[in-house]
């Protein structure tokens, strides 16, 4: 009486019809250009799909990238309520000297044992690349920078960043200060999604302070479409690297490049790659959490037929191409047996395209659905035995 049917026809009609916002956890991973850059990702952060790889979870000196977790950490500060924007900071002599003129690096030129608004700091990091106001930054809000590196190293594995390792808030070559390509796409896209109302300093193209004006060394925010952030990196050993990203008809990307050799080279290939991840791919909304997938019949059931429903939302990014050659596919039992209970399991929906990891997404019983009675059942075995149908 019950056997393994698969509908492909109704599943497929299905996704033609839906228009939604979604995601599935799964992500997948494509690819299809290469790059010159010696570590590289661009990741679609609505799907948590990796367009593209190369040595993306190979460790790296972060340089100036760094940056973004310190931010990230002054960040969180502002929206838990324990900083404001109007607080001020003090400028030890240490954060002058490690991290201001006298340091040869980047710096926000703070004057030694000033005070400075934190939103001037914010800027500072962010638009000047600013070492010392990193420094002023961990002094005040950890007590020392040590004792802040620890706190990003915490940070960093507590969202998703499980190979990187911070010994300070700037980026200084250390041995032992490394990341990934793939940890600072994952930080981009926290630092985008977790604070929304504190993003838009990392789009902001000059800062002047002290009188004394600077531009934002990020290359993509000088023309390149939709492009909103966030960190450059330079050092010897790291090479030319950046963190950015952009967004396009309403679908965002993230860049990482690193170990390039000018700062020529960091800007057109970190563009040649965005350009191609919207060029090339889109996202495909497929289902929404609590869509009705199928109607399944029922054996011996109270109702004749059960919605079968699916519990989280899927959306893919994938090739055109591909998604031409998607299959939706539902397996389940026909007819599935009576008594039925809401939320229980009937049912796999199977996602699958050439060259993509396939999806796997259980469906549900919308609905309880009681077993008939002796008397009920009786009469639905004598139907069947007649008739070869069941209810």
């Amino acid at each position: 009486m019950q056997n393994i049917i698969i509908i492909t026809r109704t599943a497929v009609a299905a996704v033609s019809l839906l228009a939604v916002t979604l995601t599935f956890p799964h992500p997948g991973t494509a690819q299809g250009i290469e790059t010159q850059a010696r570590e590289a990702i661009v990741l679609d952060p609505q799907t948590d799909t990796v367009l593209l790889n190369k040595n993306a979870d190979d460790s790296m000196p972060p340089a100036s990238m760094s940056k973004m977790m310190t931010v990230y950490l002054l960040f969180e500060s502002l929206k838990d309520g324990r900083v404001s924007l109007d607080d001020k900071f003090r400028v030890s002599e240490n954060a002058w000297r490690t991290g201001g003129a006298k340091s040869g690096s980047s710096t926000m030129f703070l004057p030694p044992n000033s005070e400075v608004r934190v939103e001037d700091l914010i800027r500072g990091i962010i638009v000047q690349s600013g070492g010392d106001a990193c420094i002023v930054v961990a002094e005040n809000l950890a007590g020392s920078e040590e004792a802040f590196a620890r706190r990003m190293t915490a940070k960093a594995q507590e969202i998703g960043m499980k190979n990187s390792n911070f010994v300070n808030a700037t980026g200084w070559p250390n041995p032992d200060h490394r990341t990934t390509a793939h940890d600072l796409a994952i930080l981009a896209e926290r630092t985008i999604n977790d604070f929304p109302e504190y993003y838009h300093y990392y789009s902001e193209r000059e800062f002047t302070y002290n009188d004394i004006r600077q531009s934002n060394r990020n290359p993509l925010l000088y023309g390149y479409a939709g492009a909103d952030g966030l960190k450059t990196g330079h050092t010897e050993e790291a090479g030319y690297g950046l963190t950015g990203t952009a967004m396009q008809d309403g679908r965002r990307l993230v860049v990482v490049v690193n170990g390039l050799d000018s700062n020529k080279a960091r800007a057109s290939e970190s563009a040649r790659l965005l350009d191609w991840g919207f060029r090339e791919f889109d996202n495909y909304a497929l289902f929404k959490n609590g869509d009705t997938v199928e109607i399944a019949p029922v054996w011996l059931g109270t109702a004749p037929t059960v919605e079968m429903k699916i519990n989280r939302d899927i959306h893919i990014t994938m090739t055109r191409k591909a998604r031409r050659n998607m299959k939706v596919t539902v397996k389940y039992q026909s007819p599935i047996p009576a008594p039925l209970t809401v939320g229980q399991q009937v049912g796999m929906l199977t996602v699958e395209a050439p060259g993509f990891e396939t999806i796997e997404a259980p469906l549900t019983a919308g609905a309880d659905v009681g077993q008939l009675g002796m008397f009920g059942r009786l009469g639905a075995a004598l139907e069947f035995l007649l008739w070869g149908e069941s209810g």
